[in-house]
């Protein structure tokens, strides 16, 4: 990665982060922070990159890739660059106490340091106030980035004293197109681009063998539910329950069908252009001519009410066979 391929996902950080390294302003402590998979950890490793890179372009702030430090740090062996992460649950005072000591002493090939404390929010209260000491008094030529997905859990003191960039999820099209990119079907990779804002988690599921057939799964029902000729109760005993036998996997093929029921309704609106079960737009098309949007805005009503029980440890069964009764109900009913 880039700063031309961070400022692909996340603009406003990579422009930031640039215009510091051409006036060799960076700060002493940066917090990035925002949701899981919008690139924080990259965009931490690409700073050190150019932070000690050898041979950068200074007219785009670019590291090389290729040179010692470039290639170090890329394989996660540079002397002068540490991660910390939590030792077990938490990340503790001697961690950080550790790394201060270590980092206090003159860099091991040149006075630059630079230090990662991932999922920072972690941190118990001894350890966040032993890195507050250091972020009042910074090291000079030391880099400090704190990673954390909730911010509002770290010590307001620390926070005041980072420089704080937040990472915006990507939107489902950009995750999709990525994912094509890497030969990925298109109807998966929507669907996984919905799920997930992480593209390497939307890249596990595209190569899932279980979300593959959970997909499956949920047009048959839906064809069911909206006028098939097949019973979508004996299909949900069948073959639906055995494929999502617990809660977690449940709530995933509810999240499925909300976005079938989504995909009608933006048909009805004529915005195809956003339908994540792209290859079944003919199927699509015909539940959109027999359901009113009235009637579909209630489905989903019901899957939202469905994947609420689920959160309150009712019956699995008892919730698809509620859920299912309510989808087949104003099915068939023209506009």
């Amino acid at each position: 990665m880039g700063f031309h391929d961070l400022a692909k996902q996340q603009k406003t950080v990579s422009r930031i982060l640039t215009n510091a390294l051409r006036r060799d302003q960076l700060a002493h402590a940066y917090l990035f922070e925002g949701p899981k998979g919008t690139g924080k950890r990259q965009a931490a490793s690409l700073l050190a990159q150019a932070y000690f890179c050898q041979t950068k372009n200074d007219d785009t702030i670019e590291p090389c890739q290729e040179c010692v430090n470039c290639r170090r740090i890329l394989s996660g062996n540079h002397p002068d660059l540490v991660w910390v992460k939590p030792d077990g649950k938490s990340i503790k005072k001697e961690q950080v106490s550790n790394l201060l000591k270590e980092f206090s002493y003159r860099g091991v090939e040149s006075i630059r340091k630079f230090f990662v404390i991932e999922e920072a929010d972690k941190m118990t209260a001894q350890a966040a106030n032993s890195l507050l000491k250091f972020i009042e008094e910074p090291s000079p030529q030391t880099i400090a980035v704190l990673i954390t997905e909730q911010a509002h859990k770290l010590l307001d003191t620390i926070v005041s004293r980072c420089q704080t960039l937040t990472f915006i999820p990507l939107p489902e099209a950009q995750i999709a197109e990525q994912l094509v990119q890497q030969n990925i079907s298109e109807p998966l990779a929507k669907l996984s681009a919905a799920v997930t804002n992480d593209i390497d988690e939307a890249v596990d599921y595209c190569h899932d063998e279980w979300f593959a057939k959970a997909r499956q799964l949920v047009i048959q029902l839906m064809e069911g539910t909206m006028g098939q000729s097949h019973s979508p109760l004996l299909m949900i005993y069948d073959q639906f329950f055995p494929h999502f036998d617990e809660v977690h996997k449940l709530d995933i093929g509810l999240d499925f069908i909300l976005y079938w029921l989504r995909d009608i309704l933006a048909i009805h609106l004529e915005n195809e252009k956003d339908i994540v079960f792209i290859d079944q737009i003919d199927i699509l098309k015909n539940q959109a001519l027999k359901s009113s949007m009235q009637q579909i805005t209630g489905k989903m009503s019901a899957v939202l009410a469905a994947k609420k029980r689920l959160s309150a440890n009712v019956n699995l069964q008892s919730v698809m066979e509620q859920l299912v009764l309510r989808l087949q109900g104003g099915s068939h009913h023209a506009v």
